[in-house]
């Protein structure tokens, strides 16, 4: 295996994601027409040196060096591969913010392995890059369909392989997604959870997926409002986002099918029909300025194509193509 010479670079397109919606906690999750690009080139220095920099609004907060997760991921890859780490600098074009349940984190897992995989000629498989970002990030829903895009349903088998079921979403069902300016972060969300639920929590949530995913499939309304209904997360996470049972109910008043934290929150998903997306998307943050927090909205289709990479000359700015 050859070590990355510096100055070689590569650039991964990386999509956000929301997870869970409603009843899928923790197997269930969609790409979204929003995304980081990453610059990764390798530059001097040792195998504990990396530099970000971030272009954008969000994560100023932000830092490099070692215990970075972009980078951690990077160097999973070298060691997956016998190769010693490289010292790295990442340029992000940071446009799914930090802490707000679309999938921050799995782009910055995602865009370490694909680009450290790239930068030593690609020995992992797709399938390999799929089971080190789920180890990384400890469950499925937003790193599987940050790297190969569209609605995924993932679930660990009898077998103990990782499964990955893509999905069908009717193209006239849109995502309407409220991103507040308050941020939540997914292990104080997950403290939030009680250890054990009830059995009839359990069925009830697999008859409600059951429903969802026949109507994201078909763009049946009526079985995704019926779908979009959890006993397993939400109720337990609802108390930490200031306003958002408000921000639900002015959604649902305007024509929403149904309205879910996205992955961890504070940030909530909407799913309603084309002509009424709009609509929601300014009810949400309305609802939200009313209860003193900021937010904007944003009607998002499903990204089918996952993370992309291509090779980063040296002084330019390519665009991304698909890396298989």
């Amino acid at each position: 295996m050859v070590r990355p010479q510096i100055g070689q670079g590569v650039v991964v397109a990386v999509p956000a994601t929301t997870a869970n919606i409603g009843p899928g906690f923790d197997c269930l999750g969609a790409a979204l027409d929003l995304g980081n690009r990453f610059e990764l080139r390798v530059i001097e220095g040792g195998g504990e040196r990396f530099e970000l920099i971030i272009e954008g609004p969000e994560g100023a907060h932000l830092r490099g060096g070692p215990d970075n997760l972009v980078y951690r991921s990077a160097q999973r890859v070298w060691r997956e591969v016998g190769v010693e780490a490289v010292a790295l600098e990442a340029r992000v074009q940071l446009a799914v913010p930090p802490a707000r349940g679309l999938g921050s984190s799995a782009t910055a897992i995602v865009a370490g392995l694909i680009g450290a995989n790239a930068l030593v000629g690609e020995p992992l498989s797709r399938e390999k890059l799929l089971e080190l970002a789920i180890d990384i990030e400890g469950h499925p829903d937003n790193v599987v369909p940050s790297l190969l895009g569209g609605l995924c349903l993932t679930a660990r088998a009898a077998s103990h392989r990782w499964r990955v079921v893509r999905c069908e979403w009717n193209p006239a069902v849109k995502a309407v997604v409220a991103i507040p300016t308050i941020r939540l972060s997914t292990s104080e969300a997950r403290r939030a959870m009680p250890r054990s639920i009830p059995i009839s929590d359990a069925v009830m949530n697999l008859g409600a997926l059951t429903l969802l995913l026949q109507g994201l499939r078909t763009g049946n309304g009526d079985l995704i409002a019926d779908g979009m209904h959890d006993r397993i997360h939400e109720p337990y996470r609802w108390g930490l986002i200031q306003g958002g049972r408000a921000v639900r109910e002015a959604a649902m008043e305007v024509g929403a099918w149904g309205c879910v934290i996205s992955g961890a929150g504070p940030s909530l998903l909407a799913l309603a029909p084309e002509d009424r997306a709009a609509a929601v998307g300014e009810a949400m943050t309305h609802a939200w300025l009313g209860e003193g927090v900021s937010s904007h909205s944003a009607v998002l289709g499903l990204q089918e194509g996952g993370s992309t990479w291509a090779t980063l000359p040296e002084g330019s700015r390519p665009q991304a193509v698909l890396g298989e």
